[in-house]
């Protein structure tokens, strides 16, 4: 019914001596359902929350959707979304990552001239929606793919089918 909108660096500040997952695990248990933005750019304690290519997300306008997954007991990501970069957002993204070389790149190039038009996307991680609609442990148990023999003998271990 609801969903909390959640900075990492509010999360970083929140809880300093955890780690990024563990951050999101807190956020996502106390809220059920977040949104969890500003993922990309370093943090104040040095280190970003989790990865995003410079020239893709605008680190400040992007976000994921995290809901608390009881059956693993840790947070679930279910979509990540966002404004991707515009020409002043690349160049300050770049500079940061010291990525400047990118940008005699076509791509980069044709959207530091505004020649390409802004863009926003995201998308669904359905297998894993999947896997939390029918509540199921591995996503194995919605998608065929092959996996480590060792996993593959945990999981029969634990009653988990892989398909």
């Amino acid at each position: 019914e609801k969903i909390t909108q959640v900075s990492t660096q509010e999360l970083e500040d929140r809880y300093p001596d955890c780690t990024p997952k563990e951050r999101e695990n807190r956020a996502a248990k106390e809220h059920g359902l977040i949104f969890l933005t500003g993922i990309g750019g370093k943090l104040r304690g040095g280190k970003p929350h989790d990865g995003r290519a410079p020239d893709y997300d605008d680190w400040d306008l992007n976000g994921d959707i995290l809901i608390w997954y009881p059956v693993l007991g840790q947070a679930v990501e279910l979509s990540s979304m966002g404004i991707r970069v515009d020409a002043q957002s690349l160049r300050t993204q770049l500079a940061l990552a010291g990525c400047e070389n990118r940008e005699s790149l076509p791509f980069h190039r044709q959207l530091l001239t505004d020649t390409l038009p802004l863009t926003m996307g995201g998308g669904i991680g359905q297998s894993r929606l999947c896997m939390v609609l029918l509540e199921k442990a591995h996503i194995g148990e919605v998608q065929a793919s092959c996996w480590p023999t060792p996993m593959e003998e945990e999981c029969r271990q634990n009653g988990i089918l892989l398909l």
